[in-house]
């Protein structure tokens, strides 16, 4: 086993500043030393328990200490750590453990009797329980009792994160981490000054991503379990957030609060922030930063690739609505259906090789030459166009796509047009069934908070921004569009009940 830790890891930290906090859970802390301490001995106790490296455990919480914890001891292992949503059924889990060949099982369920039967007949050695107890279930603080040896971890966990499964059940994607330098190899690096807020959720690669790179840069993280506009504010302020990264929904709903509530906190510490995730308008970002000021950047990226580009904040005014560059080792390529590579300014299928793209979901064959080409070249689904310079401009997904008398109609200009009238929160266009056509355009909408708006008043507000034949046939208001926890609107639970019925859903 390595005996040293590789460059900016727990162990190298700890060994620096063992006694500060390194996290932050509400009114919790944790310190390098703790932390360093308890990960042993879940490792430790697991590794009595049969686990051993390359093994999957699966982490099934909220954003939490225990899940620092369990990340890693997950490291120390060398095991792989597969996060859960914790929202899942319990025939998703079942589904999820028996696909994954998963050993392990952590959970914070408040019911652990809900999940329990989802447990039977896997692969598991252990479950275990962070809150509450029940028969098989192993309490997590009982497992942190004993003195356990050190154990230096290779790398952070090789993350597997099982997809939305928008159609059948999720597929799991084992995302590729490479091994990093060893401290000796770098000159001793100064810990950096600043806090992370991490609100992101854990069972999704960023929120993993974003305390892992913290706690590489020496900084601390303050973990949010529920996302509220206004607590977000506060919690900068309170702890001098330096970096902060969110969707394009919890950006909405801090600008959906009175600007002489913004104005209430110093959101100065605010050295970098980030969107990401979802599509993001280009007014949103325009008042992301007229308010918070030029540090915003994107990511664009995919679970199956990893990431695609970044947009830095110095070209986010001189490239308005572009994602970015590639990343480095990253290339991209804009294709015609017939597979023919287009030029700068042509809409097309996005397709990139990078080094982190799978090659198949866990425990299944090979992609098909439609999603992975000889090449290494991945069909993100994604609609775009590169510019001269070689930033890319996203216009839509590719299966959002509305086809309506033969044209292709793309939901995100639509949206994006409709974010633009000042009564408007949140929207979403699909296509509903049209006997003549098809499909016709339909928007779903979420008002600001005490905003009115008549449906005519919408019908000519996109009259002055989209070609007639993009303009939707019907505008529909509800309380609240349905979002998965990433803030991700799930057109799906929209689009399914138009269709049903039909025997083809395009």
């Amino acid at each position: 086993m390595i005996q040293e830790p590789f460059y900016r890891s727990l162990e190298h930290w700890c060994g620096i500043r063992p006694d500060l906090p390194v996290m932050i859970d509400g009114d919790q802390a944790i310190t390098y030393r703790e932390l360093n301490t308890r990960s042993n001995q879940l490792a430790q106790a697991l590794a009595i328990h049969g686990v051993k490296a390359d093994d999957i455990i699966v982490a099934r919480t909220h954003n939490c200490l225990e899940w620092a914890v369990i990340s890693q001891a997950a490291g120390k292992l060398d095991a792989r750590l597969l996060v859960q949503n914790w929202r899942l059924t319990p025939d998703e889990t079942k589904h999820i453990l028996k696909d994954s060949g998963a050993v392990a099982f952590i959970c914070d369920d408040p019911d652990l009797s809900a999940i329990a039967p989802a447990l039977e007949s896997t692969h598991l050695k252990v479950k275990v329980a962070v809150n509450g107890s029940a028969k098989g279930f192993e309490p997590f603080n009982d497992l942190l009792v004993e003195e356990a040896p050190e154990r230096i971890a290779r790398r952070n966990p090789p993350l597997v994160v099982y997809t939305s499964g928008t159609t059948g059940f999720p597929k799991g994607v084992e995302m590729r981490r490479s091994l990093p330098p060893l401290a000796s190899e770098h000159p001793q690096p100064s810990p950096e000054d600043g806090a992370s807020l991490v609100n992101m959720p854990v069972h999704h690669a960023s929120g993993p991503n974003q305390i892992w790179n913290a706690m590489a840069a020496g900084r601390q993280v303050v973990l949010v379990r529920k996302f509220d506009a206004e607590d977000t504010l506060k919690l900068i302020e309170k702890h001098k957030i330096t970096h902060w990264s969110g969707v394009p929904t919890m950006y909405k709903r801090i600008a959906a609060l009175p600007q002489s509530t913004i104005r209430k906190y110093d959101l100065s510490s605010l050295k970098a922030i980030t969107i990401g995730a979802a599509p993001c308008a280009w007014p949103l970002k325009e008042w992301i930063l007229d308010t918070f000021g030029e540090i915003l950047s994107e990511g664009y990226g995919s679970t199956e690739t990893g990431m695609v580009t970044n947009m830095p904040a110095k070209y986010q005014r001189k490239k308005p609505g572009s994602s970015g560059l590639p990343v480095s080792g990253v290339e991209i390529e804009i294709r015609n259906d017939d597979g023919a590579i287009l030029q700068p300014g042509e809409v097309g299928e996005l397709w990139v090789r990078t080094p982190g793209a799978i090659k198949n979901y866990l425990n299944a064959p090979k992609l098909s030459e439609k999603t992975l080409d000889e090449r290494g070249f991945f069909n993100v689904e994604d609609k775009g166009y590169l510019d001269e310079d070689g930033f890319l401009f996203l216009t839509d997904r590719s299966k959002d796509m509305i086809i309506s008398g033969g044209v292709n109609i793309y939901p995100a200009e639509i949206e994006s047009a409709l974010l633009e009238h000042p009564a408007i929160l949140d929207a979403a266009v699909l296509g509903a069934p049209n006997e003549d056509f098809g499909e016709e355009v339909w928007a779903f909408m979420e008002l600001k908070a005490e905003a009115k708006v008549s449906k005519e008043e919408l019908f000519q507000h996109c009259q002055e921004k989209l070609a007639s034949y993009k303009i939707p046939r019907k505008f529909e208001f509800v309380d609240e569009l349905p979002r998965n926890t990433m803030g991700k609107i799930l057109k799906r639970q929209l689009r399914d009940p138009l269709w049903a019925g039909k025997d083809k859903k395009i």
